[in-house]
């Protein structure tokens, strides 16, 4: 579903549109909002360009305790195997 911003909001912003795109897409991520792949289809840049983005802003991946689980549990697993 397209969502249409207007040329006045992004005038208002002084960015440009792509630059309100990766804007817009660094916020979500941030807020845990969009995952890394979506933010970074938002912004426009590839997974390099997103990642070196985030680093340079100091916005670290969302760490949620789903993702704790999820590493708990393979680290078991790979203890477990001969």
């Amino acid at each position: 579903m397209p969502i249409l911003i207007s040329d006045d909001i992004i005038k208002q912003s002084d960015l440009s549109e792509h630059e309100f795109k990766t804007e817009l897409a660094l916020l979500l991520y941030e807020a845990n909002l969009l995952n890394f792949g979506k933010a970074r289809e938002l912004s426009g840049l590839d997974a390099l360009a997103f990642m070196e983005l985030l680093g340079q802003r100091q916005i670290e991946a969302p760490y949620t305790e789903d993702d704790f689980e999820k590493d708990l549990e393979l680290s078991k697993q790979i203890r477990l195997q001969p």
